[in-house]
């Protein structure tokens, strides 16, 4: 969500003008066309390109930060983000003039909700900053917040592009070659690692919330609006992105912190192969598919689930929802799984026209071996960060 896709991400050289297809907005101009109101009927911010954003003064600046907005880069749920230059301290009629470095500009919208959110969000990101005072951590920095027209705003570092895209732009339908993907692999628990350390759940980790620097070589996870301290275990069953959601969140047993495992090994999954791992359209279609990935549910798992009954019969069996070509719609029927359908293995190994090295075999055998144990149905025997930073595909053993 702060990042631009593909050729957008383009580094000019040189000191020219910021091209935004508008002239740069007067403080006038935007007060003008501010006037009613700076939010759409669903409280998200109105962007204008060129516009300066001004927080208060401080004790260092007299005038405020100003951010001249020169691109915006998408909205979600939470807010619109956008991109901005820090303006020197100058005069109005020199905001024209290119700025210094840029940032990322996460502007919430306008509801109470969400602007509680935006404060949530703040105070966990501060948190982990505070225990990571050296930036190692691979979290994105918070720099900032003020509030405008409005508005809560949190001023991000800067990064290149996320993830979904380095895949689009890299590897489409193919995926990213291993050495990127242990490289990644390692950076991501050192991030799980911090989070839960300091008891909190990240919540929604997929490649769109994980940025890369411009040389591709370093990530860090962003958009921490859906985090939350691990005591704040609120059974809901659609926390996370769908295709990206643990089982114990589906079925509504309590969560801790491994959600967030199941949710980085569905993500090294894609990095590696361009393909999503459990793509349903549902819940209920998420479980089936896990189900033929990993065999059934541990019945005592089941038991402990809120939502247990929805899905699995009396007798265990799982109650799959599909969709009839005919008709369109939605039928039941009953399917009883006791072993995998096609493991991990048979997925992510060639078939027998490729030929790898034994080298080569065996870093793959150990990157399924990594995602096997991130994804096991029960988050008690799932892998923890530091047990993954130890496994021998991320240290590069071969043997």
């Amino acid at each position: 969500m702060f990042a631009f896709a593909g050729p957008k991400t383009k580094k000019k050289t040189g000191k020219k003008k910021v091209k935004t297809g508008k002239a740069p907005v007067s403080v006038q101009q935007q007060h003008a066309l501010h006037s009613d109101t700076a939010a759409d009927p669903e409280g998200y911010y109105t962007v204008i390109l060129g516009e300066v954003l001004v927080t208060q003064p401080t004790a260092a600046s007299e005038k405020g930060e100003r951010y001249q907005v020169y691109a915006t880069v998408g909205r979600g749920m939470f807010a619109v983000v956008v991109r901005a230059r820090v303006l020197p301290e100058e005069d109005d009629a020199k905001e024209s003039k290119e700025g210094g470095r840029e940032v990322a500009i996460k502007i919430v919208r306008a509801q109470e909700v969400m602007h509680r959110a935006g404060l949530k969000e703040s105070a966990i990101l501060q948190k982990l900053q505070t225990a990571d005072p050296e930036d190692k951590k691979h979290i994105v920095r918070l720099e900032r917040t003020f509030e405008h027209r409005g508005h809560l705003c949190l001023v991000f570092e800067s990064m290149s592009m996320n993830l979904r895209d380095v895949v689009k732009r890299f590897g489409k339908d193919v995926g990213l070659n291993i050495r990127a993907v242990r490289a990644y692999s390692h950076q991501l628990f050192i991030a799980l690692g911090h989070l839960r350390k300091l008891g909190v759940m990240h919540a929604d980790i997929k490649p769109d919330n994980i940025l890369v620097n411009d040389a591709k070589t370093m990530l860090k996870l962003c958009d921490l609006g859906s985090a939350s301290d691990a005591a704040d275990n609120e059974i809901t069953p659609y926390l996370v992105s769908r295709f990206y959601r643990a089982p114990e969140i589906i079925l509504g047993v309590p969560y801790d912190p491994a959600l967030d495992v199941w949710s980085v090994g569905c993500t090294l999954y894609e990095l590696y192969t361009g393909k999503i791992l459990f793509p349903g359209r549902s819940n209920n279609q998420m479980l089936l598919h896990m189900m033929e990935l990993k065999g059934r549910f541990n019945g005592k798992m089941i038991k402990r689930a809120k939502f247990g009954d929805t899905y699995f019969d009396e007798m265990g069996g799982f109650e799959s929802v599909e969709r009839e070509k005919a008709s369109g719609n939605d039928v039941i029927r009953k399917v009883h799984i006791s072993k995998p359908a096609r493991d991990l293995r048979a997925r992510l190994l060639p078939n027998g026209g490729a030929r790898l090295s034994d080298e080569e075999t065996n870093v793959l055998l150990h990157f399924v071996d990594l995602l096997d144990k991130c994804l096991s149905l029960d988050p008690a025997r799932r892998i923890t960060p530091r047990e993954a930073l130890a496994h021998p595909f991320i240290r590069g053993s071969t043997k």
